[in-house]
């Protein structure tokens, strides 16, 4: 490998068409991820372009010296994420939020099934009492006394479960 003598006052692209190969082989080589190789050289150039006093040899040396520096840090940042992650146990989702909807959407309608079999009183009870009505006020609709709005609710939930077929999980 041989290194070429920089021109006195070379810039940036030129230093970049030099310097970049063999940087990027020396990042790779120390991390063995190409993608991680490029992010690190270019982080290492972008810093380079606020140092415009930088050239030739002086450059090399820096920017040799900030990617090593920037492959530790990355290095530290791994084990330090890694270290974090073990210590609080995740739950990996196993159900998608897709899988969730469609799931939602059978047992909608294995509901609506098991209501469409129950007579209309039964059915208007039932949806009365899960919006949140109180027996007067569903006896009222109903025309029947408010003591006995809980056994009929009752009766009518009684059905319900007898017709209601669940999906299976």
């Amino acid at each position: 490998m041989t290194v070429q003598a920089a021109p006195a006052h070379e810039g940036f692209d030129a230093l970049y068409e030099r310097l970049q190969p063999s940087l990027w082989r020396y990042v790779h080589r120390l991390v063995g991820d190409a993608d991680v190789a490029d992010d690190v050289v270019q982080e290492a150039f972008v810093r380079l372009l606020k140092r415009p006093e930088l050239s030739g040899n002086a450059a090399r040396l820096w920017l040799f010296t900030v990617a090593t520096n920037l492959v530790r840090d990355r290095g530290r940042t791994t084990v330090r994420r890694r270290r974090l992650l073990s210590a609080v146990p995740t739950d990996t989702p196993t159900v998608t939020l897709a899988d969730r909807r469609l799931e939602r959407e059978e047992e909608v309608r294995a509901v609506r099934q098991a209501l469409e079999k129950l007579s209309e009183r039964d059915r208007q009870l039932l949806m009365m009492r899960e919006e949140g009505f109180k027996y007067h006020e569903i006896a009222e609709v109903v025309g029947t006394a408010p003591s006995s709005i809980g056994t009929l609710i009752a009766r009518a939930a009684k059905r319900f479960t007898e017709v209601y077929r669940p999906i299976e999980g």
